[in-house]
């Protein structure tokens, strides 16, 4: 029985992570990705420590509205900065970190429910 939930084709959807990287759409990618709504992009981020504003630029110039950013943070979820935090959130993006395995299937399931989603991610190591 399959229970992947219908998405539809023009979204990118998580279909599996591990070994240094991601599976997204059927399209492995090696390293840290930013999988947008309709893109997923090589992300240069290795480390949440030292994630700045910067490093979240495409997700405010994405073609799509995201009202949500999932934070893979590797193994584990961490802290984010609450300047970070609240800069990002004029934006209108809520960031909810947590470990990279947990925002890959928050998105997925998100995704299914029409929501404006995207996720930063880092691969568990």
């Amino acid at each position: 029985m399959d229970i992947t939930p219908p998405v539809a084709a023009d979204r990118q959807l998580i279909d599996g992570y591990g070994d240094g990287g991601f599976r997204v759409s059927g399209i492995r990618y090696e390293g840290s990705v930013l999988v947008l709504p309709g893109q997923t992009i090589a992300w240069s981020v290795e480390d949440i420590s030292n994630l700045g504003i910067n490093d979240l630029a495409p997700v405010r110039d994405a073609a799509e509205a995201v009202g949500v950013l999932l934070l893979g943070c590797g193994k584990n979820g961490a802290l984010i900065d609450s300047a970070l935090r609240a800069e990002v959130r004029e934006w209108g993006v809520v960031i909810e970190a947590m470990g990279t395995g947990a925002a890959c299937r928050t998105y997925n399931v998100l995704l299914a429910e029409g929501r404006d989603v995207a996720a930063a991610l880092i691969p568990m190591e």
